[in-house]
């Protein structure tokens, strides 16, 4: 297939603030390799969180991508998106430093969208995962593919489009790959066909587990330990499932069935509890519980005012952060202990946002394109930063850099650096 490369718009960006940390060549520190960073949990390194935040952005270059809601992901010196230029899917390989393609490849892949879904692009959503030397991208579609992360050259793809349909999935496959010794963990699936999560060889692609079931949520799977076994969490429009990571095999199931069916944050442990909020359903926690061999769970407390419905919220300092879409557009920070609200923000603040979590601050990027630095810990919400950062709508998770910011609007991407 022919090579189509976007034109690449750049402008000098002058002398960045010497605030900001390692502002030199990137490195290992500022890798962001997956949903959500490195533990997908929205915590950047302290080594790519600035001293002192700038008092303005200016744009070092950027990109046009196309439409589509992955979060770039960042290896070494290098960026790598997912994103539609319909009916294509595009995988592109660019320079941090200048926004210039490494490599790029397209492919075929047809969807019809639900027409309830109006104001929604057709895909991606599900970030691409980068692990020993390949990249891996699940499409909206169900097409699942490894690239190499040097050329791009495809390595393996697997296409599940015969189990998705867009009657009542809205938005097609949404869920994020994850990597678990080696296995490739994805979601696919409908309502029509019902879901499917499957293990496949991260080397070669071939199926080594799978697991037939309710259709799926938007949710991406988590990984932890609890109990001296791993978990492996994945979320359907049903219920939360606990498998075993090896076999696929489910240990326990928690039935967690919101109203509009749409089941889309990323669930949170903390250590002791798994936190799950959805559209309707309120937050929830539970406690995992294993008597004479058999797990179960008890629900720790509930909150039905706050829902982050689209927003993944982020843990630190024993609280929740995020946007709750119950309580008006509003950021809130709940209480893991209580569930109780610890502080709330004034007003509407936006329809969606994404959240990350540096040592010293809440980091919010809200769809209207404004990035706020909220002091994190606080009795209040306090914001010391505001910056509106794009010309469009920005629904995906921004990165942080060793020497600035990279943030998806509607058609591109784009880097900042201190002005």
């Amino acid at each position: 297939m022919a090579l189509v490369i976007p034109k690449v718009q750049v402008r000098a960006t002058g002398c960045c603030l010497v605030a900001w940390l390692l502002a030199a060549a990137p490195g290992a520190a500022q890798d962001w390799p997956q949903w959500r960073g490195p533990a997908r949990d929205g915590v950047v390194s302290a080594a790519v969180t600035p001293d002192a935040w700038p008092a303005a952005w200016q744009r070092a270059w950027a990109f046009e991508i196309g439409e589509g809601y992955a979060s770039p992901v960042v290896v070494g010196d290098r960026a790598y998106t997912f994103s539609r230029q319909d009916p294509l899917e595009v995988v592109t390989a660019l320079s941090l430093t200048d926004g210039t393609v490494f490599w790029q490849h397209l492919y075929q892949a047809p969807f019809e969208k639900n027409p309830y879904a109006l104001k929604m692009a057709k895909g991606p959503y599900a970030t691409p995962l980068v692990d020993g030397g390949r990249l891996y991208t699940v499409g909206v579609s169900g097409i699942v593919s490894a690239w190499s992360l040097d050329d791009g050259r495809p390595l393996w793809r697997r296409s599940f489009v015969d189990l998705v349909d867009s009657t009542a999935l809205f938005g097609g496959t949404a869920a994020s790959p994850l990597m678990v010794d080696g296995l490739l963990v994805v979601q696919v699936g409908s309502d029509v066909h019902g879901g499917v999560v499957l293990a496949l060889d991260s080397t070669d692609g071939a199926e080594r587990w799978r697991l037939e079931g309710p259709m799926p949520g938007y949710a991406s799977p988590i990984r932890f330990d609890a109990g001296g076994v791993g978990h492996l969490v994945v979320v359907t429009q049903e219920s939360l499932a606990g498998l075993d990571p090896a076999t696929g095999v489910p240990r326990w199931t928690i039935p967690f069935l919101d109203e509009l069916l749409e089941n889309i944050v990323t669930p949170v442990w903390t250590g002791a509890e798994l936190i799950m909020s959805g559209t309707r359903a309120g937050t929830h926690a539970y406690r995992l519980v294993k008597e004479e061999g058999a797990w179960s769970y008890t629900e720790i407390w509930t909150n039905p005012e706050v829902t982050f419905y689209m927003s993944s919220p982020v843990l630190g300092d024993g609280l929740l952060y995020g946007l709750s879409s119950k309580r008006a557009g509003r950021f809130v920070a709940l209480d893991t202990a209580s569930g109780e609200v610890t502080w709330s923000s004034e007003g509407r603040e936006g329809e969606h946002a994404t959240a990350l979590l540096t040592a010293e601050h809440l980091v919010l990027l809200t769809n209207e394109a404004q990035l706020l630095v909220v002091e994190r810990g606080g009795a209040i919400y306090r914001i010391e930063r505001s910056y509106t950062v794009a010309d469009s709508q920005t629904w995906t998770l921004p990165v942080l850099l060793d020497d600035g910011l990279l943030v998806r609007d509607e058609t591109h991407l784009v880097k900042l650096t201190a002005e």
